[in-house]
């Protein structure tokens, strides 16, 4: 278990705990939450070495591995399904054994490295690795693609897809939910559920939370609090507890008057002076409460548009997408719908469907590759980016953003009453000079909305808006897209948002835009029912290389290698029919000895896969001796390199079969 005790951690002059005490049972899944800045992260990098404390005890088994998703990318043309197997330490350690044991000849090493391998389940870890790609949204040749390939948020599906890699007795997940779409949490949501190990998870996301989490760590002004329950138990626990601390407080208050006024009453008094000062002990001897300060919550409200128009959009046969260096590629094609003034739409729909083209081709960020786009006479769109850095300036502070936006907006604007308006967003004193590139991914997000609330627009287009916001910022979005008069087109994946928002979804599927109709829940389980299907696929896919691989090492998966009639026989029938028989007996004629030394090794390598499958089963006998371990590690060695030799050769013959075939 993990166990804290008294526990002071100091970042700098900050105190981040302060005599911070809690224990986390094996299994546990618990939510770590708190403020922005409150320390969350600092106290994940205390439990894994990276921090040490100032004072107090930290105890974790030594034994135990820890997975966390790393915030660093390193530049590499790795392919991604190769990278995220390096998250299996107990893999790749067994994978450095073999090595070893190989280099030194050592057959009693070889032996015990396979038997490790065997452990690992590196028979089966690519296609385990390739699932939790495809689980977080990569598709088809994405899964080995180089990692330098990808960009930023796709980088830290990476990661994490490496963290969960990692067979962890201890899992840390900061902000998991970040950068996935909605399909993307839902499964890594049904994926934690299963995880057995013990879990710590930062979120913002509160249906998050409460899908995965029993336990709740609230860190507050340096006090770190442990709740029984998912995150809306918490928020009712904390109420409460709230609320009896500040009856306590005021109870002491009254109680410290009561002896302040007798002090100051009979100080002076020789006959009262004993009394007065038995009063003064007491007050300096009794511990002060402090009271219940809640840090003012953010609220914020979008100011009434100028005018609402009706419709506000129409969309006539119009295709979204990108333009390529090999011309259009269109993303979603025949969009037919128009949109409604105080409409609520929220956009779903699997990664990589065209949700964000979409919104970016109303937002005029790019132009539509097909149809007509009409807008209502009067249109103020007010556009969130997902990547935030799309409409901000890094070299620039939020005052000069607010300044140029003004000239645009208002030019009658003052300077000081743009320095009000930001302070209503926490932009204080110089933090409104500060360049935005040095600025938190939650502080972008809350410039951004300000800039939304000071151009007062009548169409509101968010894509995934919640990205880098706390709770509290979530939930003041959330109130005051309820009470904006205008409509809201979003795209995100906190669900909470989209229920307490949205009245009615928008499916992009299949490259093609229509009405969804069903709630949430229904979405859910579509999602779950997709990514069933997938793992479905992705396990009889990995069924049929295993049966068809025959001769790859344990660790890694060889070229598929399928009956010699699927790539020959089959595609020779086909244009056999094309040919004359005399060209027919020719082929067969020059290919007959391919063939047979194709055959003939396809036989071989059956032989072989049995005898290493034998082995392999041998050697988890306890009962052999160390003689008998060496001599399996040595024929199961020398059998994997007759099984390389063979597949290389059948490739070589089976290319030249192809030759012949195609010069007809």
């Amino acid at each position: 278990m993990i166990t804290l005790r008294n526990v002071v951690l100091r970042r700098g002059t900050k105190v981040v705990l302060d005599d911070a005490n809690v224990t986390l049972q094996p299994g546990e899944k618990v939510g770590l939450v708190g403020r922005n800045g409150a320390g969350k992260s600092s106290l994940f990098a205390l439990l894994t070495d990276r921090l040490h404390s100032d004072r107090g005890e930290v105890e974790i088994p030594r034994q135990w591995a820890v997975a966390e998703v790393a915030q660093h990318m390193p530049e590499t043309d790795m392919p991604a399904t190769d990278f995220v197997l390096e998250g299996d330490i107990r893999l790749m350690a067994a994978e450095r054994a073999l090595a070893e044991a190989e280099a030194a000849d050592d057959g009693h090493a070889i032996g015990e490295a396979h038997a490790l391998l065997m452990d690992a389940g590196a028979f089966d870890a690519r296609a385990r690795a390739q699932a939790l790609l495809m689980g977080l949204g990569f598709k088809g040749a994405q899964v080995d693609a180089p990692v330098n390939s990808f960009s930023g948020g796709w980088r830290m599906r990476l990661q994490l897809a490496r963290a969960l890699m990692c067979p962890a007795d201890l899992m840390l997940l900061d902000e998991p939910t970040n950068h996935l779409d909605l399909d993307a949490l839902v499964w890594l949501e049904a994926w934690l559920q299963r995880y057995d190990g013990t879990l710590i998870v930062i979120s913002h996301d509160r249906e998050f939370l409460d899908a995965i989490t029993k336990v709740t760590l609230h860190l507050d002004e340096a006090k770190l609090h442990r709740y029984g329950g998912n995150y809306t138990a918490f928020e009712s626990m904390r109420a409460e507890r709230m609320l009896q601390q500040q009856q306590a407080y005021d109870k002491q208050q009254e109680r410290m008057a009561h002896l302040q006024k007798f002090i100051d009453r009979f100080k002076a008094k020789a006959s009262k002076a004993k009394q007065a000062q038995s009063r003064v002990k007491a007050l300096e001897r009794m511990e002060k409460l402090a009271p219940v300060l809640t840090a003012s919550d953010f609220s914020f409200e979008f100011r009434e548009p100028v005018s609402l128009p009706n419709p506000m959009l129409m969309f006539d046969q119009v295709a979204c997408g990108y333009d390529t260096d090999d011309g259009e590629k269109i993303i979603v094609r025949g969009i037919d719908r128009s949109v409604l003034a105080g409409q609520r739409i929220g956009i779903l729909g699997a990664n990589g469907q065209g949700k964000s083209t979409l919104v970016k081709t109303v937002a005029r960020m790019q132009r539509s590759l097909g149809g007509r786009i009409t807008e209502g006479k009067g249109l103020s769109i007010g556009y969130f980016a997902q990547q935030e850095m799309d409409v901000l300036r890094p070299d620039e502070g939020p005052l000069a953003h607010m300044v140029r936006l003004a000239k645009e907006v208002s030019p009658q604007a003052r300077e000081q009453e743009l320095r009000d308006f930001l302070g209503q967003f926490r932009f204080v004193g110089d933090m409104v000079g500060q360049p935005v590139g040095s600025l938190s991914g939650g502080e972008k997000a809350r410039l951004v909305l300000a800039m939304l609330v000071w151009q007062r627009p009548n169409l509101l287009l968010l894509d995934e808006p919640t990205n880098h916001l706390d709770l509290q910022t979530r939930e003041a979005l959330s109130m005051a897209l309820n009470e904006f008069e205008g409509t809201v087109m979003l795209v995100s994946h906190d669900r909470a948002l989209l229920r307490e928002v949205c009245d009615e979804f928008w499916l992009v599927a299949g490259g093609k835009l229509g009405p969804f109709d069903g709630d949430l829940d229904d979405y859910q389980r579509w999602l779950l029912e997709q990514s069933r299907e997938a793992a479905k696929l992705a396990k009889e896919l990995a069924k049929e290389q295993a049966r068809a691989q025959s001769g790859a090492a344990p660790v890694t998966v060889a070229p598929v290698l399928p009956p010699v009639a699927a790539p020959v026989a089959e595609p020779a029938r086909r244009e056999d029919r094309k040919l004359t028989g005399q060209q027919r007996q020719r082929i067969a004629e020059q290919t007959r000895p391919l063939r047979k030394e194709m055959d003939q090794l396809d036989a071989r390598m059956k032989a072989w896969v049995a005898e290493r499958q034998e082995l392999e089963a041998q050697l988890s006998n306890p009962g052999l001796s160390p003689a008998q371990i060496a001599e399996a590690g040595k024929r199961l060695k020398a059998i994997g390199d007759d099984l390389d030799d063979a597949e290389m050769r059948w490739l070589e013959l089976s290319e030249q079969v192809d030759a012949i075939q195609s010069a007809g």
